[in-house]
């Protein structure tokens, strides 16, 4: 196997690294912080044919037998979608694995979603105490030496490929266009990369030797810009980020693959978060 060099030849210095690190980081804990974001849900439920009302979001909920949520509203209860007030009985159709809809109830927004082939609603409340008590994620000290050159081997098609998540019993199923090849202290590593966000992003999901200890245990996650013509990549580990798991119990998050488990402990980007025993 073809071992990749452990030095960048074009680390930035340290001091203009370090200030994009950070400003970097810092848009990433205000993204957390949105209002409505993952820090805001305050309840997963699964959908059943039986129709149920929650205390946290307005209207009885239930899916038929392919998986289609319905929803009836009472008096005085509204949800709107995109601005536009639904009927007071709606049928969310054509909803893909793996996508949602937000439906908004004043300041509430109504997550209706499918994960693993099953609809799920998930409220987000900007009130709640986990959103308004957070204080910002523990990350380790950027450092270019973490900032990898690597490159990327595409395989002769992607591939789907099935992983676990952190609800026992449900998989995702991601796509894989190829491999991410970098080394650590000399050593070659391959990890399975899935299409990033936009045309020829990638992502990994991953474990290492810190996972469990000073980083999450399930996953972390890193994205990674469209390589280059020759398949060139920088995999800067610096930005490793934690899925929303992490944070809190209702999220449905990816498993890394078998393969992309790293026997190296990698000391940066984002580590537990204090809330699940991280410190600063």
């Amino acid at each position: 196997m073809t071992t990749v060099s452990a030095a960048h030849p074009t680390d930035p210095a340290p001091a203009s690294f370090a200030r994009d690190w950070r400003a970097w980081h810092d848009e990433r804990d205000r993204s957390l912080a949105a209002p409505h974001g993952f820090l805001a849900i305050t309840s997963m439920r699964w959908l059943t044919p039986e129709p149920t009302r929650f205390e946290d979001a307005p209207g009885t909920w239930s899916t038929d037998e392919d998986g289609t949520v319905l929803v009836e509203l009472s008096d005085g209860e509204t949800l709107t979608v995109d601005g536009e007030p639904l009927p007071r009985r709606h049928r969310f159709t054509g909803l893909p694995d793996g996508g949602s809809v937000s439906a908004g109830s004043g300041d509430l927004v109504v997550e209706v979603a499918r994960r693993g082939g099953r609809p799920v609603l998930r409220p987000r409340n900007p009130a709640n105490p986990l959103r308004t008590g957070f204080t910002g994620t523990p990350a380790y000290a950027p450092d270019p030496r973490w900032a990898r050159p690597g490159r990327f081997l595409p395989f002769d098609a992607p591939r789907p490929v099935t992983v676990g998540a952190v609800v026992e019993g449900l998989e995702h199923v991601l796509t894989a266009p190829g491999e991410i090849e970098f080394a650590i202290d000399g050593v070659t590593h391959r990890l399975t990369a899935f299409n990033g966000g936009r045309p020829g992003a990638l992502f990994v999901l991953f474990t290492d030797a810190t996972s469990g200890v000073t980083t999450y245990a399930a996953n972390r996650s890193l994205s990674i810009a469209p390589p280059d013509a020759g398949g060139r990549v920088t995999v800067d580990f610096n930005r490793a980020v934690n899925l929303p798991c992490a944070y809190t119990d209702l999220a449905t998050c990816p498993l890394p693959p078998r393969e992309n488990r790293l026997a190296p402990a990698v000391e940066a980007g984002e580590r537990l978060p204090r809330g699940r025993g991280g410190t600063a």
